[in-house]
C-alpha cells in the first residue's frame, strides 16, 4: 500500500537537509502560528538566539526570510516586530490556490499524458479509508492535508503550476493549519478529500473542481474565524501574564 511516507512528493515541505537558519525559521514560524509570538510583539535577535541556543547569524537569516514573507518587520534600532495578519493578502492567496487546484482537477480528468497516477493512488490510500482507520492526530492530518493539495497539482503534470502552488502553500501554511484544531473539521476533511478523489477517478472534472472549490472556501472561512479568536485569546493571556 502506498502511504505518505512512501512517496517523496507527499513529503514536500520536509527538506532532506536543513541548515541551522532553516531550523530557526521553522521554529519562529511555529511560534507565530501558535501565538507564542503574538502580532505586535517586539523582540531582538539576541533574545531569540539565547532562547533557541544558536548564534545570531542564523537568527538574522531566518528573520529576513520571514520579513520577505510578511510575518515580521525590522524596527530601526529596536529589534523586530511581529506584523498583524494581512487577511486581504490571505484572501488573494486562497483565490490563487483555488484557481490552480481547480485547473489541476480538470487536467487530471481530461486524460493529459503527464498525469502521475502513482500520486493519486498514494492519496487514495490515505484518504479513502474507513472511519476506524482515520488518524485523529491533528498535526499529522494537517501535514497530510497540505500534501494532498500539493500532490493533486503535482499529479496534473505541469511543473510551473506545481511550483507556484508550493509557494502559495508555504505562504498560507501558518494560518491554514489552524483549521485542524477541532475534530469535526478533521472528519469533514476526510469526507471531502474522498469525494474529490472519487470524482477524479471517474473523470468527472467539473464535479471534482466544484468539490475542491467548496472544500477550499470552507477551510478559508474556518481559518479566518479561528485565527481571529486565537489572536483575541492570545492577547488576553499576554495581558494577564504581565
Amino acid at each position: 500500500m502506498l502511504t505518505a511516507a512512501s512517496h517523496p512528493v507527499l513529503l514536500a515541505g520536509t527538506p532532506v537537509h536543513r541548515s541551522r537558519a532553516d531550523e530557526v525559521y521553522e521554529q519562529l514560524k511555529r511560534d507565530v502560528s501558535e501565538f507564542k509570538l503574538v502580532p505586535g510583539d517586539r523582540f531582538t535577535e539576541t533574545e531569540i538566539s539565547e532562547r533557541l541556543g544558536v548564534s545570531r547569524t542564523p537568527v538574522r537569516q531566518a528573520l529576513f526570510k520571514l520579513q520577505q514573507e510578511g510575518f515580521v518587520e525590522v524596527l530601526f534600532r529596536s529589534g523586530w516586530r511581529v506584523l498583524p495578519f494581512d487577511f486581504n493578502q490571505f484572501e488573494e492567496l486562497y483565490d490563487l490556490r483555488m484557481v490552480l487546484e481547480t485547473t489541476a482537477a480538470h487536467r487530471l480528468c481530461d486524460g493529459a499524458l503527464k498525469i502521475d497516477n502513482s500520486l493519486l493512488e498514494a492519496l487514495a490510500a490515505i484518504w479513502m479509508v474507513s472511519p476506524d482507520q482515520r488518524s485523529s492526530d491533528t498535526v499529522q492530518v494537517a501535514q497530510w492535508d497540505e500534501a494532498f493539495h500539493c500532490a493533486l497539482v503535482a499529479a496534473a503534470g505541469n511543473a510551473e503550476m506545481a511550483r507556484v502552488h508550493r509557494d502559495v502553500t508555504e505562504r498560507i501554511r501558518v494560518i491554514r493549519r489552524l483549521d485542524f484544531t477541532k475534530q469535526p473539521r478533521i472528519d469533514a476533511t476526510y469526507d471531502e478529500h474522498a469525494k474529490i478523489l472519487k470524482a477524479i477517478q471517474r473523470k468527472r472534472g467539473e464535479q471534482a473542481a466544484l468539490l475542491l472549490r467548496s472544500h477550499i472556501q470552507t477551510s478559508q472561512a474556518e481559518v479566518r474565524k479561528i485565527t481571529l479568536h486565537q489572536v483575541h485569546l492570545a492577547r488576553q493571556f499576554g495581558a494577564k501574564a504581565r
